[in-house]
């Protein structure tokens, strides 16, 4: 009877663990930058979007100052693939009164 407690108390302990583990690795880059305080405004560098393409691949999207790169992250190495300036990307578009 004890045993059985014992062992049902450890897979409790164990799911929980587990489970914290889990939300921490998708949640803890927003937590930790809530924790710390820091602004948007203060940092240079952000996360924009982040897109998993199989088990060993990702797409990160991140904005530095102005810029904007795409880099292709997994398999033991990583390769930046497109660099944009933030303003670069939609270009203004001219009204019908705009072209007469």
């Amino acid at each position: 009877m004890y045993l059985l407690q014992t062992l049902f108390a450890l897979l409790v302990t164990l799911g929980l663990i587990g489970l914290t583990a889990v939300a921490l690795r998708r949640f803890a880059p927003d937590v930790v930058a809530r924790l710390q305080g820091a602004s948007s405004k203060e940092r240079r560098l952000k996360l924009v979007e982040t897109l998993v393409l199989d088990p060993t691949r990702r797409l990160v999207l991140v904005r530095l100052d102005d810029e904007e790169r795409l880099i292709l992250l997994g398999e033991g190495r990583t390769l930046e693939t497109l660099k944009t300036p933030r303003a670069a990307k939609s270009p203004a578009r001219k009204t019908p009164a705009e072209t007469a």
